[in-house]
């Protein structure tokens, strides 16, 4: 897989990714990897939360799947790291239609089937808001 922007910044710290299904998770990992970041993957939000209780100060985004087996939802998962950590960015995805209304403020919503062009311009957006990107 090669990801053809221009203008990528090196990403410092980490992008934790929750999405339940294991070939998508691999998919996100490898275009976060692609994009020259660290990704930390988990199949559940609980998992997730607890590692970010751990380690939060690496963290600069998660990208959650909103329909998750364990206790927490993507949604619920997005609104807890950003009261508790109100600089992390969040990337919402589902293959579900989602009321923008629920979508917790500042963050991005991507419906499934995304492409890998729009999680690239999605995290590009979060994370370096003045640096803009071009396809290549």
């Amino acid at each position: 897989m090669n990801v053809n922007w221009e203008g990528i910044l090196p990403i410092q710290g980490e992008i934790i990714v929750i999405e339940d299904d294991p070939t998508l998770r691999s998919l996100m990992v490898d275009i976060v990897s692609e994009i020259a970041a660290t990704a930390v993957a988990f199949e559940t939000a609980d998992d997730a939360l607890t590692y970010l209780l751990e380690a939060h100060d690496q963290c600069q985004l998660v990208i959650a799947d909103h329909g998750l087996p364990g206790q927490i939802q993507g949604i619920e998962f997005i609104e807890m790291v950003r009261g508790r950590w109100p600089n992390i960015g969040a990337i919402l995805t589902s293959g579900y239609l989602i009321d923008p209304a629920t979508v917790p403020a500042s963050t991005i919503y991507l419906h499934k089937p995304w492409s890998l062009d729009d999680l690239v311009i999605a995290v590009a957006s979060l994370l370096q808001p003045d640096h803009p990107i071009r396809k290549t």
